[in-house]
């Protein structure tokens, strides 16, 4: 006790804003109901493992620690099993949900010799109380941060507080409420106009309340309330609803409307979930591992690399991904064998969970190290009736994917997302993390150069150079090879036309060749409207592209999504056909061969010229015969570069409430500086394009990134004028090529991953994995690892390719 007081001033009570971690080890995915339990630095309210805890010591020199240690409780397995009198489940007459129960205990714990005091006790200072007691009842960050995601749009002030009315003289008491027109104790919202405590909206399980807030809004149209139970010294975490807004909203007076009912918010503890969680709650617990190899008895899997995900509620995107990410040996190497959990702490900020490398090597020795692969049971210190019935628990990326999605705002929410967009976000901010040190970025083990050769009518050439991470490949459905097809769709047509529809056992899908996909993408594809430096005209040119070297990994994205007949987005019903080894070595590009001749460098007044937008009149007439505004019309056309009809109307129909959609079509002035903004140039350069060419791009597309885009590969000639003008600003230097140090070897690949979509949306459905380990394919399908008995090689929305090194 004289060591606990000697070191009090190492303890700080938490104020409502702090975030304090008492759920997750910060380092490893050590819990309060792992073996040697959790410790809570009670300074920093940051969490240890037992493994973990002596080096915050070590860093820091905070001795004082809440250890939280959790163990199950046993049940007896010949208990009766209660009859439900409820279509509900984990509730009281309801149906059981079988979830364990675990008992809690609390200690404090003082470094380096770790004496233990047990808590509670009277005999510990009364600072110490109040902060173990602040700790306990506080929502821990990890739960924050996922609500807070789950809210899935933020909540926005609420034009009903700024003005609202109160009336009556009611008191609100602090505790013991009850609905004033039925019995409910619980699920209680309090009306902030006249102060009625009415329950909630009846759920679609039969919990809830019997709607009788959103009855006595309907009388009154008094249009806020408050949900009793959310009310805490943390008021922007209430629960306040706007009835005629239809959503949660935030209240900024909300302190002076319960103050005008006697409620003193201060003094309250939290004791209802919000809207947001109990919806999140809803999701995590539904069943995502019914979605697997249909039919197909799968015999799981444990070990190292054999680590399954948590589903934290549409997640399934990003554990797809990550699985195939760490079986790559660059990433392997860079966040796990070479990189120990203690390094990364080590030269982590003061709070490791918003440093990338940090989460990144945690997520790395979670997955990899074979520590949190076991089944359920073992790691309960319970025996496993048999292998084919065990399963693992799994590890939660609450971390990783706090700090992987602060940039981005759709991967902050729990919305399902684009398992591509999702890896190219990934790769960029790994690369970002790496740039003080490029030649330990993992993500440039996937890059490549891409070449674009345009041919001129005049005969002359340009090439354009550029760099990616995936090959993202158009799926030409008239390459089917499965002879069947044809027949079916006549039979189609005619039940169609007959008011039937076709049986599953019917339907037969194209089945397409990877080859034919990988040709079309080399193939020859026109640009119309291209500006001749040679003609000094605009002309019909062609454009060819290849590879200009070959990536460690390659990864194919399939372009499953379309727009169907009524310009509604579809997902072509395809099979691909994708051998287990590619060559594509014949997509090299070959760069400027002899005798041929470059296109000459155009006059600034010139590309100023060719830049100025002009609509298709072809494609302007076919909107406008649907009845779309001509103006309207013609700015769709420009902003596609004249793509076609399906492009404009895309964009068209996203745009229609654009406050400058029936603005005049600018021109601008010949000449006309316009300001670049950096950001948008930092994009253009992170697709591949130099700085000097980007900035070109942007000054004559008015600072439009798409339409900068377009101009890049529409005005070729520039990549001479930028090489011009570096040899301008220094004589003496080298141009350095876009695709200088990145990795090169053989075209000859082979398929080690699958990341595969279920649903008619990528916005939608779910995502699993499927990857070659150990010679067998594996399935990954979020927490649930086995071994996979008929992986769907053709059914891929994105596939992983390794180089075969001679």
């Amino acid at each position: 006790m004289d060591l606990l007081r000697s070191n009090l001033s190492r303890v700080r009570i938490p104020e409502p804003t702090n975030r304090i971690y008492k759920q997750e080890c910060c380092l490893s995915f050590d819990s309060p109901r792992s073996e040697g339990g959790l410790f809570v630095d009670m300074n920093t309210f940051l969490a240890f493992g037992k493994d973990h805890v002596a080096w915050n010591y070590e860093k820091t020199g905070n001795p004082v620690y809440l250890h939280i240690k959790q163990t199950k409780k046993l049940v007896s397995d010949d208990r009766p099993l209660k009859k439900p009198t409820l279509l509900a489940i984990g509730i009281d007459g309801g149906f059981e949900n079988n979830e364990p129960e675990y008992e809690e205990t609390h200690n404090i714990v003082i470094l380096p010799s770790y004496v233990t005091l047990t808590f509670p006790s009277v005999e510990l200072p009364e600072k110490v109380r109040l902060a173990v007691d602040a700790i306990l009842m506080a929502e821990g960050a990890e739960r924050k941060e996922q609500v807070a995601a789950w809210t899935a749009d933020k909540k926005q002030k609420s034009t009903y507080a700024m003005d609202l009315q109160q009336i009556g003289n009611v008191v609100v008491p602090p505790s013991c409420w009850k609905c004033a027109k039925c019995d409910k104790t619980d699920n209680l919202w309090l009306n902030l106009t006249d102060g009625m405590i009415l329950c909630g909206r009846k759920n679609w399980d039969g919990t809830g309340g019997n709607n009788h807030a959103f009855e006595h809004y309907k009388e009154t149209g008094y249009p806020l309330a408050v949900k009793l139970g959310t009310i805490t010294s943390d008021l922007e975490a209430a629960d306040v609803f706007s009835y005629p807004e239809d959503e949660s909203v935030i209240d900024p007076h909300l302190a002076e409307h319960l103050a005008y009912f006697g409620i003193d918010f201060s003094s309250l503890q939290k004791t209802e979930m919000t809207t947001a969680e109990r919806e999140l709650d809803q999701n995590t617990n539904f069943d995502w591992n019914r979605i697997q190899e249909s039919g197909q008895d799968v015999e799981p899997i444990f070990g190292p690399g054999y680590t399954g995900l948590v589903n934290l509620g549409n997640s399934c995107y990003m554990a797809a991904t990550m699985q195939v990410v760490f079986s790559t040996q660059s990433f392997f190497r860079r966040y796990y064998m070479n990189q120990s959990l203690k390094m990364a702490f080590e030269t982590a900020p003061a709070d490791p969970t918003v440093d990338l490398d940090m989460q990144l090597t945690k997520l790395a020795h979670g997955l990899l190290s074979g520590k949190y692969s076991l089944p359920a049971s073992e790691r309960d210190g319970t025996a496993t009736p048999s292998v084919k019935d065990a399963k693992q628990e799994g590890i939660p990326p609450r971390m990783f994917k706090a700090v992987i999605a602060a940039s981005h705002p759709e991967f902050s929410t729990m919305r399902q997302q684009d398992a591509l967009e999702f890896f190219l976000h990934f790769l960029d901010q790994v690369e970002r993390s790496n740039a003080a040190k490029p030649e330990l970025d993992p993500s440039s083990s996937f890059k490549f150069g891409v070449e674009d050769r345009i041919l001129c009518s005049s005969g002359r050439v340009a090439y354009n150079k550029r760099l990616d991470y995936i090959l993202s490949l158009n799926i030409p459905l008239h390459e089917a090879t499965n002879k069947e097809l044809e027949a079916f769709n006549k039979i189609k047509s005619e039940k169609m036309s007959e008011g039937k529809d076709v049986s599953n056992d019917e339907i037969v899908r194209p089945r397409v060749p990877l080859e034919a996909c990988l040709a079309n993408f080399a193939a020859p594809e026109e640009i119309p409207n291209f500006y001749s430096s040679a003609l000094k005209s605009k002309t019909t040119a062609l454009k060819t592209s290849g590879l200009t070297s070959f990536p460690d990994y390659l990864v194919l994205h399939m372009r499953k999504f379309v727009m169907e007949a009524g310009w509604v987005p579809k997902k072509l019903d395809v099979y691909i056909d994708v051998p287990d080894i590619i060559d594509i070595s014949h997509m090299c590009s070959k760069g400027l061969q002899p005798g041929e001749e470059l296109l000459p460098e155009a006059a600034p007044e010139v590309e100023a010229e060719s830049s100025q937008p002009i609509a298709d009149e072809a494609i302007v007439a076919q909107l406008a015969s649907m009845g779309f505004n001509q103006l309207h019309c013609q700015k769709a056309a420009i902003n596609t570069s004249n793509a076609g009809v399906e492009e404009a109307m895309n964009w068209l129909l996203s745009h229609m409430d654009d406050p400058d959609i029936d603005a005049p079509i600018s021109h601008g002035a010949k000449g006309a500086e316009t300001s670049i903004d950096q950001s948008a140039v930092d994009t253009l350069v992170s697709f591949g394009f130099q700085e000097e060419i980007a900035r070109m791009a942007l000054k004559a597309s008015g600072c439009d990134i798409e339409k900068a885009t377009d101009w890049i590969f529409n005005n070729p000639n520039a990549y001479a004028a930028a090489s011009t003008m570096d040899a301008d600003t220094s004589s003496n230097s080298t141009p350095t090529p876009v695709d200088a140090g990145l990795p090169d070897g053989g075209g000859r690949y082979r398929l080690f991953g699958i990341v595969s979509h279920i649903g008619t949306s990528t916005q939608f459905g779910h995502y699993v994995a499927h990857i070659l380990k150990d010679g067998r394919w594996v399935i990954f399908n979020d927490d649930k690892v086995g071994a996979s008995i008929n992986p769907p090689k053709d059914m891929g929305y994105l596939y992983f390719f390794e180089r075969i090194n001679s």
